[in-house]
C-alpha cells in the first residue's frame, strides 16, 4: 500500500492535503518543502507527516511531484508555533507556515543561496601566492584588512581570483556578516547605573528559563545597554538572541550599535526593507547567527539555539499584523517563548495596557529604571501653549517659532512632530467649500506639493493638481491643514537659515538612516521635521528642544485607545530632548490644555496615567479585562457587507460568556472600493471566546451569497 503524504498549502481552507508518494521516495521529514499539483497549478506545500490511510480513494490521490532539496525543512519549533498561531488566530495552518517563509523561498525555483562575504580562512592567513599572481596576492591582502562583499568583487573584476582562493583554501565564501577585526570606537561597556545593576540581579538569574519581563524605563534610561548584557550573558553560554523591533528604519542603526558591542559575533537581519534575495539568504543564514535583530515577522526565524527574545518598544502598533494572519508579534514572542522554556524581555517607556496589566498581576516579572542612564541629563521641561489664547501662523505659534530661534542661536538641535506627511491633509475650495475626495475611499486626497500630486494614503491612488475647482471654477484652490512638507516649508520661510531635514515616509529609506545619523551627530543639521518615525529610539545628544504640533484630535476620538497611544508617542517624543548633559524643552501646542492626559505627562507620570485608564477600561469592560474577536467584511456594497455579518450574528453559537454586538460600519468605511463593515464579539473569560469562535468560524463559510472577502481579527487594535 502507498504511503501517503498529508501537506499543508497556502490556501483559505482549514485542512491539510493527502498526495500519494510514488516509488523510490525516501521518508519525508516533517517540515520539508515539496512540490505539488493542486487544480490545475502546482503549489509549494509543508510536508506534515505521512500516513496509510486516506478520507479520499486512492485512486483519486495525486502524487507528490518532488522534494524541495534546496531549501532547508521548516523546524519543529516552526512547526509548533505555527500551529499554536493557527488555533489562537483561527487562520489556516497552511497559509502561516508559507508565511514565515521569505518570498523567493515559496515557490518552486530552484534557489541557490549566494553566500554574499568572501572571508579570509585561517590558511589564508600565512598563505603566499606566486610572485607572479599579482592580483591574487592583491586580493588576499585585502582580505587580511577587511571581508570583501561579492559585489565588490565583481565591480572589480576579481571573481577568478578569488575562486583560486577558495580552490586553495585561502578564503571562503560566508552567508553571515562576518565579525569585525577591530573597531573605530570603543565598544567597551559603560559602568551600570545602580538602577541598571538592581535589574541585572533579577534578570541575570532569571535566564535559563522562561519568563516575561517587563522593563518600564524613562528615555534615555538605559534600557538599550541592558538588553546588551543581557545578550551577551546568553551569547557566553552558546545560545542565540532575537531582538524585535517595530521601525525598519532602526534596523541599521542598531545593527551597528550591537556589532560595535560584539565585534567577533555573527549577525543577521530580516526586514520587508531588504530584498527578496537578501532576506531568502538572511533567512537561511540564521540558524548559524549569534543575533537575529530584525522586524515582525522575524519572530518565526529559524533559530535552533534560541535563548533569548527581546521585544523594544513593546507598545509599538507596528507588532500587530493587519492584515492577513493578523497577529501580534509580541504576543507570538511570548508563546515562542514560552513553548521553548526561552525568556522573554519586552522594553519600554510607555508598556501597552495590555503587558502593564500583566505586571500588576504578577503574571509578568516588573522591573522599573526611573532616571536616565547619563546622570547629567534630566527628563525634559514640558509646557502647553494654549492654542485658545494664542493664535496660529500656518500652524506654528510665537512662542514655538521664539523656542526654535532661541535653539539656532544655542548652535542645539531641536525636532518637530507632526504626524502627517504630505503638504496638506486636502486641497480646498474657499468658494464653495470643496475639497478633493479619493474616488475609491472615505478619505480627502493628499497634497504633496513636492511631487505636484494628489494622493490617497490608503489606496495609493495618484492624481494630479486641478487647475480650477470641479465644483465652482474658482482657479484659487487652497491647501487646507499642515502636513510635514508644508511645515519645513513654513520653518524655513521664519527662521534664519536653519538646516532642516523632513522625516516621513516619502523622505526615508532604511539605507538612508545611516547617513541621516551621521549627520545629526556631525552637527550638520539644525531642525528634524516629521512624523512618528521621530518618535522611536533615536538619540541625538545635542537635540534640546522638541515641538509637538495637532495631536487634539486623539483626545476625544471614538477609540477607546486613542489617548492611550497618544500618551505614549507624546512621551516617545519628548524623550527625545535633553538626553546628554544639556537640559531639554518640549513645547506642545494643544487647545486642551486642561485634558487630565497633560498633566500626567508633565510630571512624566506614565504609572499615574496607566492606571487612571486601567480604571475606565474596567468600568466600561474594555480590553485588557476583557478579551475581543472582531469579524470584518468587505463587500461591493455596504448592504452586502452588513448582510453577511447579520447573517453571520445569526449563526453564533448560544454562550452566556459571550456577548455578540451589532454590524456597523467601519470607521473607515470604504477603501479601494470596497465596503467595510465589522461585527464585535467579546468576553471576559478568554478560553470561552477561543472556544466560541472555533465553533462559529466554519459556520462562516456556509453564508451565502459570497462576499469579497472577510476575516478575523483576535485582539484587534484598530477598529
Amino acid at each position: 500500500m502507498p504511503f501517503i503524504l498529508q501537506v499543508a498549502l497556502d490556501t483559505p481552507l482549514h485542512r491539510l492535503f493527502d498526495y500519494r508518494l510514488p516509488d523510490g521516495f525516501a521518508a519525508i521529514q516533517p517540515g520539508s518543502l515539496v512540490e505539488v499539483p493542486f487544480g490545475r497549478t502546482q503549489q509549494v506545500g509543508v510536508a506534515l507527516g505521512q500516513t496509510a490511510t486516506s478520507t479520499v480513494g486512492l485512486d483519486k490521490l495525486r502524487d507528490v511531484i518532488r522534494v524541495l532539496s534546496d531549501r532547508p525543512a521548516l523546524s519543529p519549533d516552526t512547526l509548533r508555533l505555527a500551529q499554536f498561531c493557527a488555533e489562537y488566530y483561527h487562520y489556516p495552518l497552511g497559509a502561516i507556515l508559507l508565511a514565515t517563509l521569505p518570498p523567493r523561498l515559496r515557490n518552486a525555483t530552484p534557489f541557490v543561496a549566494e553566500s554574499p562575504w568572501l572571508v579570509l580562512t585561517e590558511a589564508g592567513r600565512e598563505a603566499t601566492p606566486p610572485t607572479r599572481a599579482k592580483a591574487q596576492r592583491a586580493l588576499l591582502g585585502a582580505l587580511r584588512e577587511t571581508p570583501q562583499l561579492r559585489e565588490t568583487v565583481r565591480a572589480q573584476k576579481q571573481s577568478r581570483h578569488a575562486a583560486a582562493l577558495v580552490e586553495a583554501g585561502w578564503a571562503a565564501w560566508s552567508r553571515l556578516p562576518p565579525p569585525m577585526t577591530h573597531t573605530p570606537q570603543t565598544a567597551a561597556a559603560p559602568a551600570a547605573t545602580p538602577e541598571q545593576q538592581a535589574a541585572l540581579d533579577h534578570l541575570l538569574p532569571a535566564l535559563p528559563q522562561f519568563g516575561v519581563h517587563l522593563i518600564h524605563g524613562v528615555t534615555g534610561s538605559g534600557k538599550t545597554e541592558l538588553y546588551l548584557r543581557l545578550i551577551d550573558a546568553v551569547l557566553a553560554r552558546g545560545k542565540q538572541a532575537l531582538v524585535l523591533i517595530p521601525e525598519i528604519a532602526l534596523t541599521p542603526q542598531l545593527e551597528q550599535h550591537f556589532r560595535r558591542r560584539f565585534p567577533r559575533r555573527r549577525f543577521a537581519t530580516l526586514h520587508s526593507g531588504l530584498g527578496e534575495k537578501d532576506r531568502a539568504e538572511n533567512w537561511l543564514a540564521a540558524p548559524d547567527c549569534d543575533v537575529l535583530l530584525g522586524t515582525r515577522l522575524s519572530v518565526f526565524a529559524p533559530l535552533p539555539r534560541l535563548g533569548l527574545i527581546v521585544v523594544d518598544e513593546e507598545h509599538d502598533a507596528s507588532f500587530k499584523q493587519q492584515d492577513s494572519l493578523r497577529y501580534s508579534a509580541r504576543d507570538v514572542a511570548i508563546a515562542r517563548g514560552k513553548q521553548g522554556n526561552v525568556p522573554v524581555v519586552l522594553g519600554s517607556a510607555t508598556p501597552s495596557l495590555e503587558s502593564y496589566a500583566q505586571a500588576l498581576n504578577g503574571r509578568y516579572r516588573l522591573i522599573e529604571l526611573k532616571q536616565r542612564a547619563i546622570s547629567q541629563a534630566r527628563l525634559p521641561d514640558i509646557e502647553l501653549v494654549d492654542l485658545k489664547h494664542i493664535p496660529l501662523d500656518n500652524g506654528l505659534t510665537r512662542p514655538a517659532l521664539t523656542a526654535q530661534a532661541e535653539t539656532l542661536t544655542r548652535g542645539e538641535q531641536s525636532l518637530v512632530f507632526l504626524n502627517r506627511r504630505g503638504y496638506a491633509p486636502a486641497l480646498y475650495c474657499p468658494s464653495c467649500a470643496w475639497v478633493m475626495p479619493c474616488p475609491h475611499c472615505s478619505a480627502r486626497l493628499v497634497l504633496h506639493r513636492t511631487s505636484h500630486r494628489l494622493k490617497c494614503h490608503h489606496c495609493g491612488i495618484e492624481a494630479r493638481i486641478p487647475h480650477e475647482c470641479p465644483s465652482c471654477g474658482n482657479p484659487d484652490l487652497k491647501p487646507l491643514g499642515q502636513g510635514t512638507q508644508r511645515l519645513e516649508e513654513t520653518l524655513g520661510a521664519f527662521l534664519p537659515a536653519p538646516r532642516i531635514r523632513r522625516i516621513d515616509r516619502d523622505t526615508m529609506r532604511p539605507r538612508a538612516w545611516a547617513e541621516l545619523g551621521e549627520a545629526v551627530h556631525g552637527g550638520e543639521v539644525d531642525i528634524l521635521v516629521g512624523t512618528q518615525m521621530l518618535a522611536k529610539g533615536h538619540d541625538f545628544p545635542n537635540m534640546t528642544l522638541a515641538l509637538i504640533l495637532d495631536t487634539d484630535g486623539a483626545l476625544y476620538s471614538p477609540d477607546f485607545r486613542a489617548t492611550e497611544r497618544l500618551f505614549a508617542q507624546l512621551m516617545q517624543v519628548a524623550g527625545r530632548a535633553g538626553r546628554a548633559d544639556k537640559p531639554g524643552r518640549v513645547l506642545i501646542q494643544t487647545a486642551f490644555p486642561d485634558h487630565p492626559l497633560f498633566r500626567y505627562l508633565q510630571r512624566h507620570d506614565y504609572p499615574g496615567y496607566a492606571r487612571e485608564l486601567l480604571a475606565e477600561r474596567k468600568q466600561l469592560d474594555l480590553p485588557p479585562f476583557t478579551r475581543q474577536v472582531l469579524l470584518r467584511a468587505e463587500a461591493t456594497t455596504m448592504e452586502a457587507a452588513l448582510a453577511f455579518l447579520h447573517r453571520a450574528a445569526q449563526l453564533a453559537p448560544d454562550d452566556a460568556n459571550v456577548s455578540v454586538f451589532g454590524a456597523t460600519p467601519a470607521p473607515m468605511a470604504r477603501v479601494a472600493n470596497l465596503e467595510r463593515a465589522q461585527l464585535l464579539i467579546q468576553s471576559t473569560q478568554r478560553l470561552a471566546l477561543q472556544a466560541f469562535v472555533r465553533n462559529w468560524r466554519p459556520q462562516l463559510d456556509t453564508i451565502k451569497p459570497r462576499i469579497a472577502r472577510w476575516s478575523l481579527d483576535v485582539d484587534p487594535l484598530v477598529f
